[in-house]
């Protein structure tokens, strides 16, 4: 598989999540949809990292992400600090006991689209 096309299959997962995290918060299931978003939002900085360096890390460390999406190129430099903020409700979302709320579930959600859109950008070149 090719790198052009791991970048274009990473964003078509990025844009499936996205939608899976808009229809979730329509429907109240707050968690879900900050998760979906958090998902989208990986698979966003995979997408531009493969379309402008030919590869993707896959650490666990969120702080590694955010990293290496900050070296990315400049819509990478300037996505980053919202990745960074979308990364944060990763563990409310799917690890704790409190339900997220609906704001955080809309700023996840909007965290995300914003890093999907950055990611057609640069993929699309």
């Amino acid at each position: 598989m090719s790198t052009p096309r791991d970048a274009r299959l990473h964003l078509d997962k990025a844009s499936e999540f996205l939608e899976a995290a808009e229809v979730n918060h329509d429907l109240g299931f707050y968690s879900a949809a900050a998760s979906a978003a958090v998902t989208s939002g990986i698979n966003s900085k995979d997408a531009m990292c493969l379309a402008t360096k030919g590869i993707t890390g896959k650490s666990d460390s969120h702080s590694d992400a955010v990293i290496e999406l900050r070296h990315s190129g400049p819509v990478g430099t300037a996505m980053a600090p919202t990745f960074n903020r979308l990364l944060g409700v990763k563990v409310r979302a799917q690890y704790q006991a409190r339900a997220t709320t609906a704001k955080g579930s809309s700023d996840a959600v909007a965290w995300a689209a914003r890093m999907c859109e950055a990611a057609r950008r640069v993929v699309a070149g």
